[in-house]
């Protein structure tokens, strides 16, 4: 399926956590720049990206959190500083438990693939989010209520 998914959209992406790195740096500065409470919803969203190179290093016996700090503290360089564009291709190599640059050392995924699993994470944050909007508690009626007192 990997390859029929590449042949599809003939693009690829950086894989072992790259974009769910960079897109959660990306979310948490977006999130300060909001005024509402849905910066909060933002910063929840972003964290949530970050299971998925958490769950990688936890799957290969690897420190998650030293592995997936370093690597959010190299994307986030790469989206402050134009000289260190070359960062955002940092993702995790978890043989040796490093963060590399996963596009020189072959480690893709299709670009397909990864937009859709996007699209539905994010369709479902939102689907949860307008129910919970929704839901309302009921005032709790008195089943003595419209009867005469006895």
């Amino acid at each position: 399926m990997v390859v029929k998914r590449t042949m599809e959209s003939r693009k690829v992406v950086a894989g072992g956590g790259s974009v769910e790195a960079a897109c959660s740096v990306h979310l948490e500065d977006f999130a300060t720049r909001l005024g509402t409470r849905e910066q909060l919803a933002v910063q929840e969203f972003s964290e949530a990206l970050l299971v998925i190179p958490k769950t990688l290093a936890v799957n290969a016996a690897q420190d998650a959190s030293e592995l997936v700090a370093k690597l959010r503290a190299m994307h986030s360089a790469s989206q402050q500083d134009a000289s260190k564009t070359a960062l955002k291709y940092r993702g995790l190599e978890l043989t040796k438990g490093k963060v590399i640059d996963t596009l020189a050392a072959g480690v893709l995924e299709p670009a397909l693939a990864k937009v859709k699993s996007l699209r539905f994470a994010t369709e479902a944050a939102i689907t949860i989010m307008r129910i919970d909007d929704h839901i309302k508690l009921n005032p709790k009626e008195d089943p003595n209520q419209g009867r005469g007192r006895r």
